[in-house]
């Protein structure tokens, strides 16, 4: 008599059975699945900031679908300090619409604003009838009308929504709020991860919002910044955190004009990702400039003793006159560190990805000057190659066409140059690109500098907007078009500014 335990064809049969039954576990399994991150966060860490999440009504592991509505609505955006906004679904800003990369979306939007409107993806390659540009991918959802907005999201990153009509009034009041694409496979492994909502607003004593058009044709050339700064809708948050535990921020900045230059005390951002997702490598800095429409991927890791409070900071950075002058940094949020003792050895991956840049060799050359000339009887219009927007004719791509632009800001201002549908690659004069590659939608050109990037339109044909992101200025003359392909071009009906 011998033990079964020990014999050979059992001991195989065994295995065999275990095999087996990883295999079918693995198979069961989402393709994407890694091990969990360790979190090191107390509890409620977040909830000082933690935004509402847009309820997804459909059953398909694979499809999102959410329900969105424009309407008036009371907001306090600190203790005693209401105003009557307008808003997606009632809050400010708009509910985080939280899908996978791959993902169908699916959004039914209702009006319910006195004004037309539209929504528009900022950063996501939708098609072009998706795209939110009033006369160009659609007619403005009137008061009591809908539209359904209906799409894949082909790329994991941050990106937000706003109107594409009166953009600067309606971003300005309130409209605009976060979509989140995962890709649970990003390596990125870190667990504690929250979503910031950078911007501002402006209101009187009696919660009454400040007119769209203050300041005339100056207010439009400054670029108009509400009073109250605003993360995720409120004044001075504050968020919780055990010190030297890695935290992940995904940062999008949707003030219409307000430039967010940002010191958590002088500590460390290690910045993972921008507009179109992951770098090619990590970088770090002390320091971080997100202007209106970026976005950015950050780990940070606060340090201090335990118990103590640090400050995060809306540092002045200088975009053009009265940006600076008599002006004050700003404290907008708080970041409380626990009694816990430090966290001292965390093992992070190594954030990377491969990326490979659109080709020089054959990119045709797309020459761009952005100017201000003197005030004509009170007036002041920014031009693109000599013409505002409602002079322009649309600049020519072929699909498939990779071209290599070069945009000179000939103005005393920063632009933050933003194109519709599209992913750009920075490069240098030579046109290598910047150090690490990261795809954009949306890049700052420092007034009297030049900026310049490669872009294929791969796919995609349409009329596609390009505009500056400080969304006065765009207003004022700085929009233009890019036609895609070989149809006809379709004609924007953004309204021309009114003359005094």
């Amino acid at each position: 008599m011998f033990c079964s335990c020990h014999s050979p064809w059992k001991r195989v049969v065994i295995l065999t059975a275990v095999v087996l039954a990883l295999s079918w576990i693995a198979a069961q399994s989402p393709a994407w699945a890694q091990p969990a991150a360790t979190s090191y966060a107390p509890a409620g860490w977040d909830a000082g900031l933690k935004l509402p999440e847009a309820p997804d009504t459909n059953p398909d592991p694979n499809i999102v679908e959410v329900h969105i509505t424009a309407k008036m609505a009371e907001v306090e955006v600190a203790p005693g300090r209401t105003v009557r906004a307008w808003t997606y679904n009632g809050g400010l800003p708009g509910p985080l619409i939280r899908t996978k990369v791959g993902n169908r979306l699916i959004v039914h939007f209702v009006n319910e604003l006195d004004e037309p409107t539209t929504i528009h993806w900022h950063g996501v390659r939708v098609p072009i009838e998706m795209d939110g540009v009033p006369g160009i991918s659609q007619e403005p959802v009137k008061k009591g009308e809908s539209f359904t907005y209906d799409f894949i999201v082909p790329d994991a990153s941050l990106y937000w929504y706003h109107p594409h009509v009166m953009s600067a009034a309606q971003v300005g009041y309130g409209l605009y709020g976060p979509l989140l694409v995962e890709d649970a496979n990003d390596g990125v492994g870190v667990a504690d991860t929250t979503t910031i909502v950078l911007s501002d607003i402006g209101f009187d004593s009696k919660g009454t919002l400040e007119d769209a058009e203050s300041g005339g044709s100056a207010g439009m050339v400054f670029g108009r910044e509400g009073s109250y700064v605003l993360v995720n809708g409120r004044t001075r948050p504050t968020i919780k955190a055990r010190a030297g535990a890695p935290q992940r921020w995904r940062i999008v900045n949707t003030a219409k004009s307000r430039f967010f230059y940002l010191d958590l005390e002088g500590q460390e951002w290690t910045v993972i990702g921008q507009d179109g997702g992951l770098q090619a490598r990590s970088t770090k800095s002390n320091i971080l400039l997100i202007t209106p429409g970026e976005r950015y991927d950050v780990i940070v890791r606060p340090t201090g003793k335990p118990g103590a409070e640090l400050t995060l900071r809306a540092m002045l950075y200088n975009r053009g006159y009265g940006s600076i002058e008599y002006r004050s940094v700003e404290e907008i949020m708080t970041v409380a560190l626990t009694n816990e003792p430090a966290v001292t050895k965390v093992d992070l991956p190594v954030v990377s990805r491969t990326i490979t840049p659109p080709p020089l060799a054959g990119a045709t050359p797309v020459p761009v000057v952005f100017t201000l000339p003197p005030q004509e009887a009170g007036h002041s219009e920014f031009r693109i190659n000599g013409v505002p927007y409602w002079k322009a004719t649309p600049f020519k791509a072929k699909l498939g066409e990779t071209q290599f632009w070069t945009v000179k800001n000939d103005t005393d201002w920063d632009h933050p140059f933003h194109l519709h549908g599209y992913f750009f690659m920075v490069v240098d004069e030579k046109g290598a690109p910047l150090q690490p590659m990261v795809w954009k939608d949306t890049v700052n050109i420092p007034m009297k500098t030049t900026a310049r990037f490669l872009v294929t339109f791969d796919e995609r044909p349409g009329t596609w907007m390009m505009h500056c992101h400080i969304l006065d200025h765009a207003e004022g003359g700085l929009m233009g078009t890019v036609q895609v392909g070989d149809g006809p071009a379709t004609e924007h009906t953004h309204p021309v500014p009114k003359k005094p």
